[in-house]
């Protein structure tokens, strides 16, 4: 049965009328001629840019490929990169019109388009040991664009360094607070890492960072900071090379707010304090000062620690077995090294005012316990913050050293700003 049926439907396209069978070859010719059309305008290039739509017609048109180039570099899936001067990305014969960096978590790298239009660069060191991606666009003089993508990985450290600082976030702090950062590794590369650290004030101040050795940067204006000041530090230390092959690992914003201006000025010699806040004198407190063979420091000190109540060992401060008071009350650090301004219930009231028989710290009467707050050691506590200021002068002692707790305010603003 099947050959006949294929014999009969040869036979009637055979029994066709003309015009029918020409216009049969000539729609087979008209798909022809669609389907080499498509084939010859639907190719690829296999390339890293895609030409996109759009331009004037020139050179082939509305869908011809884009004159731009964008280029990359360090090239796709390198290795080792370094972080921070190896990663560019430029256009030739157009103008970026995107760029973004993204790390292996998606977070992006912020940056910014320079050079007319030519050139993109990062704001901020990569991170060590990432793996990013870049994404740029590029549009030639016709509107049409051109796209291009790579990846690469940073580089190893051999270790990572951070730097601890004070004062934390969101604190409200007396006018004589440094910022000050500590590293858990000498640092090196000493101006790339300074460079890496902004320390801004609104009411704007210049403020500037000095070095104590390879491990402490501090942060000040040149003088006191104004009630009311909004201070910023911003650390940008993630991918910086503190050192050979050791790089930082923090991005990060603190802000602080100066509340008041305090500053108590201790007279050895008269032994009182003077307490003023916002410019006006609120109390005159009698103290002891250092004994004659155990002075108190003159100059500048910033209280940067507050206790109720604390132990003293002269042990830890080079006196030896001379004392240790298990519960000195109403205890602030001016220095690193010991000293204090603090509540005093062993010396006989008649001592405070007249005489000086302190280990070298500031002592105000007080109560064993630090349970009354009428006492002067009390008040004097009651009122002061992390930040505020008390200055010795007419002790028969030297000035304190700098980096002996946050007292750079001992150093002139030249000394302060000059190169190290």
């Amino acid at each position: 049965m099947k050959p006949i049926r294929a014999a009969r439907a040869t036979a009637l396209r055979k029994n066709a009328p003309l015009g029918a069978r020409n216009r049969n070859a000539a729609l087979a010719l008209l798909v022809g001629a669609v389907m080499l059309v498509a084939t010859a305008c639907g190719g690829d290039d296999g390339g890293d840019a895609k030409g996109g739509s759009g331009g004037s017609g020139k050179g082939g048109g509305k869908n011809a490929a884009s004159a731009a180039v964008v280029n990359i570099v360090p090239k796709n899936k390198a290795a080792d990169v370094a972080t921070d001067g190896t990663l560019k990305v430029t256009a030739s014969k157009g103008k970026l019109t995107s760029v973004e960096v993204a790390d292996d978590k998606g977070d992006k790298v912020p940056g910014r388009i320079t050079k007319g239009g030519t050139a993109w660069e990062p704001s901020e060191h990569l991170g060590p040991n990432t793996k990013y991606t870049v994404d740029a666009v590029a549009k030639d003089a016709d509107g049409r664009e051109s796209a291009k993508h790579s990846t690469f990985t940073t580089v190893v450290p051999k270790d990572t360094f951070v730097g601890y600082f004070t004062p934390e976030d969101g604190s409200t702090v007396g006018t004589g607070m440094e910022v000050s950062l500590n590293f858990n590794r000498p640092v090196t590369n000493q101006k790339s890492v300074q460079q890496a650290i902004t320390v801004t004030a609104s009411p704007s101040v210049p403020v500037k960072g000095h070095w104590f050795g390879n491990q402490r940067l501090d942060f000040r204006p040149e003088n006191y900071w104004a009630k009311g000041t909004k201070v910023k530090l911003s650390l940008r230390l993630k991918g910086v090379e503190g050192a050979d092959g050791v790089y930082g690992t923090q991005s990060k914003d603190v802000n602080f707010t100066v509340g008041r201006s305090q500053v108590s000025v201790v007279d050895a010699a008269k032994h009182t304090m003077k307490v003023t806040r916002d410019g006006k004198l609120i109390k005159t407190v009698p103290i002891t000062a250092g004994s004659p063979s155990t002075t108190t420091y003159n100059g500048k000190m910033v209280i940067t620690e507050k206790y109720k109540v604390t132990r003293m060992n002269g042990d830890t401060v080079g006196f030896g077995g001379e004392y240790d008071i298990k519960d000195v009350p109403h205890a602030m650090r001016l220095t690193t090294s010991g000293t204090f301004v603090h509540g005093n219930y062993w010396a006989g009231p008649s001592t405070f005012g007249s005489a000086n028989v302190s280990h070298g710290c500031v002592g105000l009467l007080d109560h064993r316990g630090a349970n009354d707050a009428g006492t002067p050691a009390a008040w004097f506590y009651d009122q002061s913050i992390i930040g505020d200021v008390v200055e010795v002068k007419n002790s028969k002692d030297k000035t304190v050293d700098p980096s002996n707790g946050l007292n750079g305010w001992n150093m002139s603003w030249a000394e302060w700003t000059a190169a190290q």
